[in-house]
């Protein structure tokens, strides 16, 4: 081991884990591409569980046992975080103690068998079809800003996209004859989604003045990123944020989220007939078992219409 700590990595306690810890967000980092959110929160797990074993004066790998990890995990119970965040600490602590045992730094694995906890699915949210008609057709203001708001959500809900992947999105990536772009999710992973119908075409307006209009108030080199904010450089995630909650808000929809639009685009694709492997690929996600969650959704809202509509139900 030996590599260089990834930039910006948290102060972990002294000793031998310490140092174990930022080599295996090294590895993530370069070796396993891991996107940067994903990185950050394994760092702060990280950070907490070396900080956790060095109040017991635990500093070195070989010392750690099953019960420091248990006892690690129920102090995140206790504290009050969600089942998931918690499974994602086990995660975190489980991957650190096999890269040691890969590397050949020890041979002890303590958290092998801990088991992750079991938790309640949460469906994520979702808009209705009518909604997102509310959303996507009131009057934008007839600005450079106004028509590039209607782009990114037209966008985000009509390809699925991250608010990360709509920022990411360069000039180079937009085969709109095609009809499709090129994206880049996480862990770097690149795949191509359809784009057609009104987000398509919303895209094009934008494309062909306002995008323009607005790179003109870059005071360096123009940006390859195709959306922009007020100084023509590329609009970032937390404007992108600020701007559907904006829209949402003036609709009656409160609290309006990007990642929204993304689960409402998938309930809606699945509800419409899309296969659940074609659907998983637009989504770019790893394995089929993240899409499924929209199975549920499905399931729910068709035993809520049978619930309504049944006279014995």
């Amino acid at each position: 081991m030996g590599a260089k700590e990834p930039a910006g990595a948290h102060q972990f306690p002294a000793g031998a884990l310490g140092r174990a810890c930022r080599e295996y967000l090294n590895h993530l980092a370069v070796e396993r591409g891991l996107a940067e959110n994903t990185l950050a929160a394994y760092r702060r797990d990280l950070e907490a569980y070396a900080g956790f074993l060095a109040e017991r004066g635990v500093t070195e790998p070989d010392a750690v046992t099953r019960v420091d990890v248990e006892d690690f995990i129920a102090d995140r119970r206790e504290a009050g975080y969600a089942s998931s965040s918690i499974n994602r600490s086990l995660s975190a602590v489980k991957g650190l103690h096999r890269f040691l045992v890969r590397e050949g730094e020890t041979t002890a694995h303590p958290s092998a068998a801990v088991r992750f906890s079991r938790h309640e699915e949460r469906l994520p949210d979702c808009l209705d079809i009518e909604q997102v008609g509310a959303l996507l057709d009131q009057p934008f203001p007839a600005t450079d800003a106004g028509v590039r708001d209607r782009a990114m959500l037209e966008v985000l809900y009509g390809c699925g996209l991250r608010a990360s992947e709509l920022v990411g999105l360069d000039g180079g990536d937009l085969y709109l004859d095609d009809g499709y772009l090129r994206i880049f999710g996480k862990g770097s992973k690149e795949r191509l989604v359809p784009i057609t119908g009104t987000a398509l075409e919303a895209l094009r307006a934008y494309l062909s003045h306002a995008r323009d209009a607005l790179a003109v108030h870059a005071r360096a080199g123009r940006s390859p990123a195709v959306f922009l904010n007020a100084r023509g450089t590329r609009i970032s995630r937390q404007s992108v944020h600020a701007i559907v909650e904006r829209y949402g808000r003036l609709v009656g929809i409160e609290g309006l989220h990007p990642h929204t639009l993304r689960h409402s685009f998938a309930t809606h694709m699945l509800a419409g007939g899309a296969d659940l492997r074609v659907l998983q690929e637009i989504l770019g996600h790893a394995s089929v078992a993240t899409t499924q969650i929209y199975t549920h959704i499905d399931r729910t809202q068709l035993r809520e219409v049978y619930l309504a509509a049944h006279p014995r139900a």
